[in-house]
């Protein structure tokens, strides 16, 4: 029987726990999504096995819930469906604030309380509710050029007085910028939030924020305060050729709307009455290049009411281009999430050189002894040379550099506001030398993406460990507002071939649904009419071609999102972006075999031809993708009920797989007329492209090439994701723990062994023998190696959704030496699932948390001669757990929600 929390006692059902709305918002402000989707989670109970039925009820005041629910009211609906129920109710307007309640059944027809009421607040959802404009300064006609059309923007300072003749009982900003901003109002800052609004695809839609400011207004005089930079709107982005005009002077927008006391409405908004300068303390600011801060320039309250204003000017003003979608802002903004302090510091020629001992991406806090006049100058470093000197050269062309001028002896405090910065040293001069330094002088604040971490995993290997930790630090330096291909250098883009195979393993790590669909929105809007989609996702380069493997991500991750979460609005939402690419891969082919430019094997290591491609065939890499994205269309197609379309991309799928098998492999299952590489078989049985009589002699082929590169692999971005993969459904678990557990370039351990901290775009980034990697491409915060964390999660712990959400789950751990124990949890959709093994004493000891309205699949993989205990007693089928099967792998059970103690005993 399994180990359970009991129930309340009165012996009635808790109420419904976590409620959420659409990708997982708890009750959000300025929401986007008119037509929400509902979810919640069933408490851990012993009468809660899974759920029969459920009652939504919305209404537009707390006080009409549960029973005059006036928006819509779902009644009593036969269901075991407890996540993403599409609203059913009257249409939901902007500004509109919604409640909501739920109570749901369980198996025996038992009904719980109803839930603690939750609720969600609409934004502007359309260009017409603003009624504000555009205001700025032209910091275009004396700025500085840059490379390319970019101008170097100097930074705005932005305000508006207003006068209030009551009381408000509620206030809310509604705020966006071409740029980045920060807002104060009555000399307190508005919010946390970083870098906002984001960065996205800006000719086409730019996000926008929602605050509650109702705390920060009073009767009588207010004063309202914008900083505004360049940002990714019209800061510099590698190459500079975007689609939007970035060489335009940033802009805010902003509507703060209020209700007074009386019931009236006061709305202020940004027009031509407000006034600006640029003559501040924050003097140059730019994503790449960091910032300069001149302490003399400062004033003083500047956001506030007593500050005279006389001198400045009025600010330029710019209506809304009714062609570029301002909507609210998809997912969490970017906040200071984690705070470093170094380890050590040491001196170099006269500077101090503070280490993290992590690498990380944000901004410093340093609060250093300066003398007035004096220049601090503060420097990043992913690492240091063997000498101690600062590694620089992988920023290539990003200065990274942040200036403080001081105004006044005495300690200064100083943090960057509107840069970023991929380091783990933070070297500082300038400073006052008659101080002696300490560690309190440097913090270190990471930046990124508001999401929670999603699971855990840890096993009994130090390094296995520190692979884990270096996945987790590379998806938190390359989730800042999107993902990227690194944070450090002069590029920092959102690559859709990094993107698409690291996803998987990015949903294992952190709470990034919302993260994914609201990036998709932007991928959605990037593609050509062609159907191409472009190389980096906002478009930062205005490129008309896409690349097989990279372009790929459209049709991989809503798929990837879609098993993880179960929720098929994300393949809706994305199913017309599929059928679009996929007539792109057939205008880029001959006979279904591609010729589309192609990134391919990116960065494999010993490449014979030399090339960063890599060996694989661009032909083969392009037209494996072309089948693979026309089958995991199909399934999207099932998925949604859309069975034409289903049997259509079924059938190109065999059409292209059948004209892969004929160009690529000969009658014996071998790789004809390209290289014969490892990813090229990787492809073929990953993606499910061979007949059946070729099948097993391609494994061959592949153990082959393993073997020829002494049991290592010679893959780069594509086809490592796939070793993994394949080796599994082969059942070659051994070499794949041989492969992960490799110490020896090329391996996952080899940059652990060089001292990485985070996951590296080449396997051979630094050695301690050879220094750095003397290619300008050496970024040493990459994630995409990182993918490898899919299969720890899933086979070394034995984590996996056997259905969409995790509704059935498959714990099947493989357990291999040198290991001796692992475990990992994952929040579902439907609670938290946690796999936790451990060999001793001959004695294999599997515990599982299986959370409630879901069923599991466990695999105990011991040999079927062994006896099988469950929570301390021979094992009997019960209502809980029943045993499926005995195998060679060992015992199959299905388990009903519980915690339970399996061990197996060898005779």
């Amino acid at each position: 029987m399994s180990v359970i929390i009991s129930c309340d006692s009165k012996g009635s059902l808790e109420n419904a726990q976590d409620l959420t709305v659409s990708e997982g918002f708890e009750n959000p402000l300025g929401f986007y999504d008119a037509n929400p989707t509902f979810s919640w989670k069933l408490p851990v109970s012993e009468n809660n096995i899974s759920q029969s039925a459920y009652h939504i009820v919305v209404a537009s005041s707390p006080d009409l819930l549960p029973g005059n629910a006036d928006l819509w009211d779902s009644e009593k609906q036969t269901s075991e469906q407890s996540i993403w129920i599409s609203y059913g109710g009257k249409p939901l307007e902007s500004r509109q604030k919604v409640y909501w309640q739920v109570k749901y059944w369980n198996q025996d027809n038992e009904a719980s309380k109803w839930s603690e009421t939750n609720h969600f607040e609409l934004g502007l959802l359309n260009n017409s509710d603003w009624k504000a404009q555009w205001v700025g300064l032209d910091t275009a006609k004396d700025s500085i050029r840059g490379k390319g059309k970019v101008l170097i923007h100097k930074t705005q300072y932005l305000r508006k007085g207003f006068e209030l003749s009551s009381d408000v009982t509620s206030a809310r900003l509604y705020i966006t910028s071409k740029g980045v901003f920060d807002v104060s109002i009555n000399g307190e800052n508005v919010s946390d939030d970083a870098m906002s609004p984001g960065f996205t695809t800006y000719d086409k839609r730019i996000e926008t924020l929602t605050y509650d400011v109702t705390n920060l207004i009073e009767s009588g005089q207010n004063t309202i305060g914008v900083e505004l930079a360049s940002g990714w709107h019209s800061g510099r982005l590698l190459w500079g050729t975007t689609p939007w005009d970035n060489t335009i002077s940033p802009k805010v927008l902003a509507q703060l709307e209020m209700t007074m006391s009386d019931g009236s409405k006061e709305i202020i908004v940004s027009d031509d009455s407000w006034k600006g300068m640029t003559n501040g303390p924050l003097q140059f600011a730019e994503i790449y290049d960091g910032e300069i801060y001149n302490a003399n320039m400062e004033m003083p309250d500047w956001t506030t009411n007593n500050f005279d204003d006389k001198t400045w000017t009025k600010v330029e003003v710019a209506a809304i281009d009714t062609n570029v979608k301002l909507e609210p802002k998809r997912h969490t903004s970017v906040k200071e999430k984690v705070e470093l302090a170094p380890q050590n510091i040491t001196n170099n020629d006269g500077a101090v050189v503070f280490d993290l001992k992590q690498n990380m991406v944000g901004v410093p806090v340093v609060n250093v002894p300066m003398k007035k006049g004096d220049t601090l100058k503060i420097r990043f470093a992913e690492m240091l040379s063997p000498d101690g000197a600062f590694y620089t050269k992988n920023y290539r062309s990003a200065h990274s550099t942040d200036y403080y001028i001081a105004s006044k002896d005495g300690v200064i405090e100083y943090k960057p506001k509107f840069t970023f910065h991929g380091f783990r040293y933070v070297e500082l001069s300038g400073f006052d030398t008659s101080n002696e330094p300490s560690k309190d002088w440097v913090k270190g604040l990471v930046l990124y993406s508001d999401f929670d971490d999603n699971g855990t995993f840890t096993s009994s290997h130090d390094k296995l460990n520190q692979l884990q930790s270096n996945i987790v630090w590379g998806l938190r330096g390359n989730f800042l507002d999107i993902p990227t291909d690194c944070p450090q250098r002069d590029e920092r883009l959102g690559w859709t071939g990094d993107a698409q195979v690291f996803g998987p393993t990015s949903m294992f790590n952190a709470d990034v649904y919302k993260f994914w669909a609201s990036w998709l929105q932007s991928v959605r809007e990037a593609q050509l009419e062609d159907g191409a989609i472009p190389w980096t996702v906002p478009d930062s380069r205005g490129n008309k071609i896409g690349s097989s493997g990279w372009g790929d991500v459209c049709t991989i991750i809503p798929w990837k999102i879609y098993m993880r979460t179960g929720d098929t609005s994300i393949l809706e939402e994305n199913f017309d972006m599929m059928q679009n690419w996929l007539k792109y891969h057939e205008k880029r082919s001959k006979d279904y075999i591609s010729n589309m430019m192609s990134f391919s094997d990116w960065l494999q290591p010993y490449p014979e031809n030399g090339n960063t491609r890599g060996d694989t065939s661009s032909k083969l890499i392009g037209t494996a993708f072309y089948a693979h994205s026309a089958k995991l269309t199909a399934k999207v197609a099932e998925a949604l009920g859309k069975t034409k379309e289903q049997a259509k991309y079924e059938e190109l799928y065999a059409t292209v797989a059948k004209a892969f098998e004929n160009k690529f492999f000969d009658e014996t299952g071998k790789v004809k007329e390209v290289a014969e590489t490892q990813t090229s078989y990787l492809l073929a049985l990953a993606f499910d492209l061979l007949s059946e009589d070729k099948k097993a002699n391609a494994k061959k082929f592949l153990l082959v090439k393993i073997v020829e590169a002494d049991n290592h692999l010679r893959t780069g971005f594509l086809g490592t994701p796939l070793l993994s993969e394949v080796l599994d459904e082969t059942g070659e678990i051994d070499l794949m723990y041989k492969l992960l557990f490799n110490e020896t370039y090329p391996s996952w351990f080899y940059s652990i062994n060089q001292g990485a901290t985070t996951i590296w775009e080449r396997w051979n980034s630094y050695s301690k023998e050879e220094g750095f990697n003397p290619m300008n491409m050496n970024s040493l915060n990459h994630y995409a190696y990182g993918a490898i964390g899919q299969w720890m999660y899933e086979r070394i712990a034995g984590i996996a959704p056997l259905e969409a959400g995790y509704k059935v789950i498959k714990i099947a751990p493989q357990p291999n030496e040198p290991l001796t124990s692992a475990s990992a949890s994952l929040n579902t959709p439907y609670g938290k699932v946690s796999s936790s093994w451990e060999i001793k004493d001959g004695e294999f000891d599997l515990e599982v948390v299986i959370p409630p309205n879901t069923t599991a699949k466990v695999t105990i993989p011991v040999n079927r001669l062994g006896e099988l205990m469950l929570n301390g007693k021979l094992f009997e089928d019960t209502n809980q757990v029943k045993l499926l099967s005995t195998t060679e792998a060992g015992f199959e059970l299905s388990a009903k929600p519980g915690i339970y103690k399996f061990t197996s005993i060898p005779k």
